[in-house]
């Protein structure tokens, strides 16, 4: 055989091995390919591929592996098994920007899994070589670098430790000043994945002047960018109020308040996200909000949202309102009552009926004026439906039952307390009664409504246990009443007068 005819033996090896790991790559692509390639032994093939002298193949290879761990865990579990992770890390350091990008790809497809498949790529040392990635002059490389760390941090606490002890932080921060739209979109998504866990993790992120560089970004006109920073603002300002003070002091607001009217619907619902876990830090940083007319903006937001979006603006409420009397006044100068009550109407899903629930008890459970707040919006028989619907969850019950409880401590509006003496249950009855015993006393207009409403009547007919608080109440009502009056309403006065006018003869 002469030295040509051998030459293109060697070639069209080349070429087949090229062709196999093409086509692998593409079947790859579709998900009811890859059980089949598994069961055909691909992975060992691919292995073998990836030290393949030729480098185009060697990325191929691992550009499969990328796709075929990509779509399930077992896949991903697989490619661990078949020890390909150590090998991939080692020749990160020395291979060229494709191959650094489908490795890094394959790293991040093996990550996302679990903690468990991340904790693979930690123990292979490829946290390390990742990092190294960042310092890569090609854009394309750190942005797979970032986008795999990020699916490792996201999982838990100690996998994002362990990004930040390898030196991700700064690089990442270095990667938001960089002019690719996408590489930035990435690294914030990164730093807002170490950033959620603990405050420790939070703090780390912040001391690399992280703020400052997200803060210059909300007006950003790329969406993308704007989900990612307004989402890892919200998560160094969840833990602290240190932490919420520095985001504040960013001078993120009011700015970020344009974007609750974005077109992303992800954009106006980590605004709104951010929005919440800074005021329900400290009242001094809800007043901040309020200052910046940050109520008025979320109760507008409430207004165009429906559904899940609506979910972090009911909180936000709910937390201003928890502060002290003046925010939550302020909650109810801004129509955020009426709203809430909106809320409760139009959304079906019991976590935010939930959420509405909660707020509105926060609201109103202040003072005289609160509580009137409250029930002028017709939210108490509403409180009550829900409490006693048994197709809400356990939480709703629960929550509806506390708010209920503590708005009718404080309300005297006697419209909204009578009906309820007609319908709730005696662990509520108690407390309207209650109220009823504390405004009669001392309002003569009150008892006389009382009187032709069938209010004293209803009274006289509860069965309240003898030396119970709620038959103190009674008596205390009772006693507000001349004694005939409060005969002639109670059970069983007719069949007293008619046994009466039997045995009465006439003179």
């Amino acid at each position: 055989m002469s030295q040509r005819q051998i030459i293109q033996v060697f070639e069209q090896y080349q070429k087949s091995r090229m062709h196999f790991v093409q086509t692998v790559a593409d079947l790859a692509t579709r998900p009811q390919n890859t059980e089949i390639l598994q069961n055909a032994g691909v992975m060992p093939m691919l292995h073998s591929l990836m030290l393949d002298t030729v480098p185009s193949i060697q990325q191929t290879a691992a550009l499969a592996l990328g796709r075929l761990a990509e779509h399930s865990d077992s896949l991903a579990e697989a490619v661990v098994k078949e020890d390909i992770l150590p090998q991939l890390v080692q020749s990160l350091a020395s291979q060229n920007r494709f191959y650094k990008k489908a490795a890094a790809f394959v790293l991040r497809a093996v990550a996302k899994h679990s903690p468990e498949l991340s904790k693979a790529v930690v123990d292979c040392r490829g946290v390390d070589a990742l990092v190294l990635c960042l310092e890569e002059f090609d854009p394309g490389v750190k942005e797979a670098a970032a986008w795999a760390l990020g699916c490792i941090a996201r999982h838990n606490a100690s996998l994002a430790q362990s990004v930040v002890e390898a030196g991700a932080a700064p690089l990442l921060v270095l990667c938001l000043l960089e002019p690719e739209m996408a590489l930035k979109r990435i690294a914030a998504s990164t730093l807002s994945d170490i950033c959620k866990h603990t405050p420790e993790l939070a703090q780390t992120v912040v001391d690399t002047g992280t703020i400052a560089h997200l803060a210059q970004m909300i007006l950003s006109r790329d969406a993308k960018l704007k989900r990612q920073v307004f989402s890892a603002l919200s998560q160094i300002s969840k833990h602290s109020s240190c932490l919420a003070e520095m985001v504040i002091e960013a001078e993120v607001f009011p700015a970020a308040f344009v974007s609750l009217k974005d077109p992303d619907e992800y954009v106006r619902k980590n605004v709104a996200t951010l929005m919440r876990e800074v005021a329900k830090q400290t009242p001094e940083l809800s007043q901040l909000i309020v200052n910046c007319g940050g109520l008025s903006k979320m109760i507008d937001y409430l207004g165009e949202s429906r559904g899940q979006p609506r979910l972090p603006g009911i909180m936000m409420l709910g937390y201003v309102a928890a502060h002290n009397e003046s925010l939550a006044m302020a909650v109810i100068l801004c129509k955020g009552v009426p709203q809430l009550a909106l809320c409760l109407s139009e959304e079906q899903e019991q976590i935010i009926k939930t959420a509405t629930v909660w707020s509105i008890g926060q609201i109103g459970h202040h003072t005289l004026e609160h509580a009137k707040a409250v029930a002028t919006a017709g939210l108490l028989p509403k409180l009550l439906e829900l409490y006693m619907d048994a197709s809400s969850s356990e939480d709703l019950q629960a929550k509806s039952k506390k708010a209920l409880e503590n708005i009718l401590k404080k309300c005297t509006y006697i419209p909204a307390l009578e009906p309820f003496l007609y319908d709730a249950p005696s662990n509520i009855l108690k407390h309207v009664v209650c109220q009823f015993s504390k405004v009669l006393p001392h309002d003569s207009k009150a008892r006389r409504l009382f009187v032709t409403s069938g209010g004293l009547k209803k009274v006289q007919e509860i069965d309240a246990e003898p030396g119970s608080a709620l038959q103190e109440y009674i008596k205390t009502i009772n006693s507000c009443f001349p004694e005939e009056i409060v005969r002639y309403y109670s059970p069983g006065y007719s069949e007293v007068l008619l046994q009466q006018l039997d045995s009465y003869e006439p003179a």
